[in-house]
């Protein structure tokens, strides 16, 4: 049926001029189905997909053993501030995955002022794509610091008016981090109507939930909620059941999603394929109540007699459901570069000290990155085989370094297409690349990109099945992926061969807003 819709758009028309060919490939064409094929594009744009004839001179890829795809839409990046780097705007690390596009402003985190941003990534250059949406947390902390209640009616108004100035800007949707300072003093009806703004513009609503533990079911309520009284599609942030306590509860979660989907209401969700998540120690350990105000008055309240113990108390407790600290691993930490990739446990019984003193440290001293070893393997097999649920990395633009950080930067879509699907089988590669490919483009209402069609854009990657692997581990995250072969952005070869080219051929996408 594939071969013949090709053949329908291409067959026994006049040649095509092309500038490059890709020639007896398997062509995934993001829809979840592949055939045997041609691809051609000229410019910027996809010119040729099947079986065709070619005017002139062009480049003619080999293709005989390959996968070609649209580039991967990365819906869940946290790379705001590297892609305005001059070490880390080519984006490298996901060029090697065979990313197109990132999309920023995730968990509620990333640059409030559209316009700015923009101008920012246009002037540097970047080397992939780019999408941005409205961060609620920044937007919360511009108007009302990080102060725990709710707004007043002034306040919640100049709210609303910065997510309508992002959206005219260019901006995508709104996104909120519900574990993070200082969303998560925010109630649901300030959720609502900041999501009512952005559902005016032709937006959507994503969202790192309220609780990814004992509370995700409530939370997954809370997000259906918010898109039935905004009116505005919504989506779950990596879908995941963090804790051992609450392993299987992704199950429950999957079938609240589907009955909302059954009765119409547009909700998807994402997930990276790994069992560790990373964030701050502080989101992991401390309670949300002893984080509000300043830093100096957060570390004012870690010396205060009064309320000391207290936060002792949580922090311990918090340690109970992660092992004694065991399952908690030092991404990044400044102050000490030793612990980096040590658990808090062995940095405990290495230091002598008691974990709880120890968070207390951290803590004091600035805080550190964390990976943390919450998930199971059998959630994590499940989530992916959803067909609502997206990949996506919830990592960042970064290049090698000490830190001992989590390897999804590096491997999130080798592993989801190269490990779980064309090596162990879990799902189809056609399920996987759709994953990666249309069912993202889908998500944002993104226009003429995530399929292989005549008039869409040039972002294609070619991959060879065999050699396309995650190579970043845990102990050593800092290793680019294998086996993309070649990478277009905007028609542009920015891998070729298997090599960098040093192209920052990625664009600014602005939403248009309605």
């Amino acid at each position: 049926m594939f071969t013949l819709l090709l053949c329908a758009l291409t067959c026994g028309a006049d040649p095509i001029p092309a500038d490059i060919v890709i020639h007896g490939a398997t062509l995934h064409d993001g829809s979840g189905k592949a055939a045997k094929g041609d691809l051609a594009f000229k410019g910027d744009k996809i010119v040729g997909v099947g079986t065709f004839d070619v005017a002139g001179k062009p480049r003619v890829i080999d293709g005989k053993g390959l996968i070609v795809a649209p580039g991967f839409i990365d819906l869940h990046t946290h790379s705001d501030n590297p892609l305005q780097r001059s070490e880390t705007h080519g984006n490298l690390n996901y060029l090697f995955q065979g990313v197109t596009t990132a999309v920023t402003g995730n968990c509620g985190a990333g640059p409030a002022d559209v316009a700015g941003y923009f101008k920012t990534l246009e002037k540097i250059g970047i080397g992939t794509n780019v999408i941005h949406q409205v961060p609620h947390n920044d937007v919360r902390r511009k108007v009302m610091g990080n102060a725990n209640r709710a707004p007043t009616a002034e306040e919640l108004k100049l709210m609303e008016d910065w997510v309508a100035l992002g959206m005219r800007d260019g901006a995508w949707g709104i996104s909120t981090g519900l574990i993070y300072n200082p969303g998560t003093y925010s109630k649901t009806d300030e959720l609502v109507a900041l999501a009512k703004v952005a559902a005016k513009h032709g937006g959507f609503y994503a969202s790192h939930i309220r609780d990814e533990g004992a509370g995700l079911l409530t939370a997954i309520e809370e997000i259906l909620t918010i898109g039935r009284d905004a009116k505005i599609p919504v989506h779950i942030s990596h879908m995941k059941a963090s804790g051992k306590n609450n392993w299987g509860k992704v199950a429950d979660a999957i079938a609240l999603v589907q009955a909302a989907r059954d009765k119409g209401q547009e909700v998807t969700a994402d997930q990276y394929p790994y069992t560790a998540s990373s964030t701050s120690l502080a989101a992991t350990l401390i309670p949300a109540q002893f984080r509000e105000g300043t830093p100096k008055e957060y570390q004012a309240r870690l010396e205060d007699k009064e309320q000391l113990p207290r936060i002792r108390k949580a922090i311990e407790a918090r340690l109970q459901g992660r092992e004694g600290g065991k399952s908690i691993r030092i991404a990044s930490y400044l102050k000490n570069a030793s612990w980096q990739g040590k658990d808090l446990d062995a940095i405990a019984t290495q230091e002598k000290k008691d974990p709880v003193d120890l968070v207390l440290e951290i803590e004091r001293n600035g805080g550190a990155q964390i990976v943390n070893f919450g998930m199971s393997e059998e959630d994590v097999r499940l989530v992916m085989k959803q067909p609502f649920v997206a990949t996506a990395s919830d990592g960042v633009a970064q290049v090698p370094s000490a830190y001992v950080v989590h390897p999804r930067s590096y491997g999130t879509f080798p592993r989801k297409i190269g490990h779980y699907a064309i090596a162990d089988g879990i799902v189809s590669p056609e399920h996987a690349i759709r994953s990666a490919t249309g069912l993202p483009a889908d998500i944002l209402k993104l226009p003429e990109r995530g399929y292989l069609k005549p008039g869409y854009f040039a972002d294609v990657v070619v991959i060879d099945p065999q050699e396309y692997r995650d190579r970043g581990t845990y102990d050593k995250p800092h290793q680019y992926a294998t086996g993309v072969r070649y990478l277009f952005v905007n028609g542009k070869p920015t891998i070729d061969e298997g090599k960098y080219t040093g192209a920052l051929a990625g664009r600014v996408l602005r939403h248009v807003s309605k």
